[in-house]
């Protein structure tokens, strides 16, 4: 078959003499294949003009990625934050296995299943009450649109179509689709290009008092206001209980959700909690709003859903909002994913779900938590570091300046640990099943390299 114009790949005949094939011809044969990868293939936020080195995985087992060239990277990121459990478990794949063999996918519209009522049923046990339905998604940026579609269909329908807009804070980061961009920090946001197509909400200052601080009247000031003057166009507030992610890593009062509950109560809006970075224990505990022992009216959860196996994610909401959706104008909620409820993604949330609740995650995070404080606190003292700060499985070094991500990187992987710094950040989010001897080599390449920069 001829190449595609452009498109330069090289092809071997096999014949018995290849039985015999040397190393450093498998190792061309790799080459080549980055060759294309640069050529052709868009990492995120990379570009193919001048494109970003990227490091060939040949397999992942525990916390380890084993690199095509021989290296093995503690994996200090859990692939973005979604591999609790490590990589290549035994119950995961078995789950997979299992629900392939009958089947791995069929259309969610009129037809069910078990591994969908199994998880949904698990949903609804372990998030707070009284978050009761549950709507299954394809990944975090769509679990953020059903959430906003449902904030917003859920006023349609009680006739106040004028509340359309939500409030969102500084420093907070929703996802990469419109209607979740659009909820980012429009400022310090990685989306300033598309403002002039973006929904226009408002934005409140970012949280200030710290995770064990107090919260004032004052600290809520603006916000309140914000909230009285525009309360008849507020159709709800979202936002990151109290871990801010991708917009800063920032960690905040749990004083300060329970005043936004509050707020909410008081001005008769609905809050969105966007737990699909802090879901399934990464903070401490099982869901963050549990530090403040609040509850919203709308959940999103996606990335550590499945154990770090498959896309898939999940809206939960009260019966307050799913009623006050179906008895409105067009009756059924208005969205319906092709892959939603997903068989093969519900059986291994299922079991990822199980996993964690019967092993010690609790006492594994706070130890991980722990040790990152007492590892990292040498940084406190380095010159170049602004903050060193650590809450459940999530430690962060806070540099004054933005460090150039791929000398930082290769010097990481040089000490066999895998992190992906950004901005001024350089952040560890390991699995929970990190060992304490793998996190004192990742947390000690961490002090020997930003110590040194």
């Amino acid at each position: 078959m001829p190449a595609r114009a452009g498109i330069q790949i090289e092809r071997t005949q096999w014949t018995p003499a290849l039985a015999g094939v040397t190393t450093n011809f498998l190792i061309a044969l790799r080459t080549m294949d980055l060759d294309f990868d640069r050529q052709h293939i868009w990492h995120p936020y990379s570009s193919l003009i001048d494109p970003p080195p990227v490091y060939p995985v040949a397999r992942a087992e525990g916390v380890r990625l084993y690199l095509e060239d021989g290296r093995s990277l503690i994996d200090g990121m859990s692939s973005w934050w979604c591999t609790l459990h490590g990589y290549n478990v035994p119950e995961l794949n078995r789950a997979m296995r299992e629900q392939m063999e009958k089947m791995s996918h069929v259309m969610f519209g009129g037809l069910t299943h078990e591994p969908a009522i199994e998880l949904s049923k698990k949903l609804v046990e372990i998030t707070p009450a009284p978050l009761q339905r549950v709507f299954l998604a394809d990944s975090g940026s769509v679990s953020v649109e059903v959430s906003i579609k449902m904030a917003l269909q859920y006023w349609q329908s009680q006739g106040r179509p004028e509340k359309n807009r939500l409030l969102a804070l500084r420093n907070g980061y929703h996802g990469d689709t419109f209607g979740a961009m659009a909820t980012c920090d429009p400022v310090t946001g990685m989306h300033h290009l598309f403002a002039s197509h973006l929904t226009q909400h408002l934005f409140a200052p970012a949280p200030k008092p710290n995770f064990d601080e107090p919260c004032s009247d004052e600290d809520v000031a603006e916000l309140r206001q914000l909230v009285e003057e525009n309360r008849n166009q507020l159709a709800a507030v979202i936002l990151e209980p109290i871990v801010q992610g991708a917009g800063g890593m920032r960690f905040y009062s749990p004083e300060y959700l329970k005043r936004v509950r509050a707020l909410c109560d008081e001005y008769d809006l609905l809050l969105i909690a966007d737990e699909i970075a802090t879901g399934f224990g990464r903070s401490g505990k099982l869901f963050a709003c549990e530090h403040a022992g609040i509850s919203p009216d709308i959940l999103t959860l996606g990335k550590a859903l499945t154990g770090g196996t498959m896309t898939m994610a999940a809206t939960l909401c009260t019966d307050r909002v799913a009623d006050g959706i179906c008895r409105g104008e067009a009756g059924v909620f208005m969205h319906g994913p092709t892959f939603m409820g997903n068989p093969l993604a519900c059986a291994v949330s299922s079991a990822s779900i199980e996993l964690l609740l019967s092993s010690p995650w609790q006492e594994r995070v706070s130890r991980i938590e722990q040790q990152l404080r007492q590892e990292l606190a040498p940084l406190k003292d380095a010159d170049d570091v602004a903050d060193v700060r650590a809450l459940g499985a999530i430690g962060v070094v806070e540099m004054k300046q933005p460090v150039n991500m791929m000398q930082v990187q290769e010097a990481l992987i040089d000490r066999g640990v895998w992190l992906r710094p950004f901005g001024k950040l350089v952040y560890a989010m390991p699995p929970y099943v990190t060992s304490e001897e793998d996190l004192r080599q990742l947390t000690g390449a961490m002090v020997e390299v930003l110590g040194n920069l």
